[in-house]
């Protein structure tokens, strides 16, 4: 018995000395202050459109060692914010979002695609109107490190993908506005 417990001490002591931990997933809180899904498209072909949504919520899953991860966004889609009240109210109508039937849209992950040590997409599923899609979000920048203002572990990216707004049943005057809309999303979390 006494060699047995001297062995485990032994590995353990190899362990600690070595540096080799055993990390576990570590779950941040998304910072809605932070976080703002954005969205873009053709209007009639005389511009891009950029609008932005004031409230999300939700919550990433990150294993850096494990290289694997989890992302639970959900986003309120009153807060839509075109930059004039006027818009924000017609693109929350029936043809659009039809914000008054289907008040929040999320996105769920299924895989987190790594390079290195680093996420560089995430695939998952879409839900706008209760339509799912799969969608696969190119991740464009990353970080993780302590927060200098807050003193707690946090991690930011930006991400993007491209969805067909017909298949989400929100095609209101397409193709003159344009039915393919470019989702860009910058998000900040701060650890539990």
């Amino acid at each position: 018995m006494k060699k047995l417990i001297r062995l485990m001490l032994i590995v353990v002591a190899t362990f600690t000395l070595s540096g080799t931990s055993f990390a576990a997933p570590e779950t941040y809180v998304i910072d809605n202050a932070h976080s703002f899904p954005r969205f873009s498209y053709s209007h009639f072909g005389y511009s891009t459109q950029l609008s932005r949504f004031d409230k999300t919520s939700g919550k990433i899953v990150f294993d850096k060692e494990a290289r694997t991860g989890y992302v639970e966004v959900l986003i309120d889609m009153k807060s839509v914010d075109t930059g004039h009240s006027v818009f924000n109210e017609h693109i929350q109508g029936e043809g659009l979002l039809d914000t008054g039937k289907y008040p929040t849209a999320s996105f769920k992950s299924t895989q987190v695609i790594f390079q290195g040590d680093k996420p560089v997409a995430v695939e998952g599923s879409l839900t706008i109107k209760d339509v799912t899609r799969p969608v696969t979000l190119t991740i464009t920048s990353f970080q993780s490190m302590p927060h200098p203002m807050l003193k707690k572990d946090a991690i930011g990216a930006n991400a993007t993908t491209k969805i067909s707004r017909t298949e989400f049943h929100a095609g209101k005057h397409a193709p003159y506005v344009g039915d393919e809309v470019t989702i860009d999303i910058a998000v900040e979390a701060i650890r539990e």
